[in-house]
């Protein structure tokens, strides 16, 4: 399943998939995935990716 939620705090924050994936110690292909449904993260890049993203867990990863 796509991750749309995240996609879209990335976007409000106004970085790339190449910034944010830098703040998070992986590569610009792992968030790529994570956007397109393709890749499940680890509960350490969530926190990271929310932490990056000042989102809440719930926020971006729980489905609705």
């Amino acid at each position: 399943m796509k991750n749309l939620k995240m996609k879209s705090a990335r976007a409000a924050k106004d970085l790339s998939q190449d910034q944010l994936a830098k703040l998070c110690n992986v590569s610009r292909q792992t968030i790529s995935a994570i956007e397109k449904g393709d890749y499940n993260p680890t509960i350490n890049l969530c926190v990271a990716i929310c932490k990056a993203l000042d989102k809440t867990l719930d926020e971006l990863f729980w489905e609705e």
